[in-house]
């Protein structure tokens, strides 16, 4: 059977920790000027991926 490789794309979004995978927020990138300081604040923190979806990062991501 072949080696499972990594994909490289999600393998640059997530990263795995004890808890599970950790995840940017979005609307992060541009248009920054219209948002609140408070809401551009909050944005910056990081997320876990939601329980329900860590099944399908741990195919997406055999070797992390």
């Amino acid at each position: 059977m072949p080696k499972l490789k990594t994909n490289r794309a999600a393998a640059k979004r997530f990263r795995k920790t004890a808890n599970g995978y950790k995840r940017a927020q979005a609307h992060r990138r541009h248009i920054l000027t219209k948002k609140p300081s408070k809401r551009k604040r909050q944005l910056g923190t990081s997320k876990l991926v939601h329980e329900t979806d860590v099944g399908r990062l741990d195919k997406l991501l055999p070797h992390l």
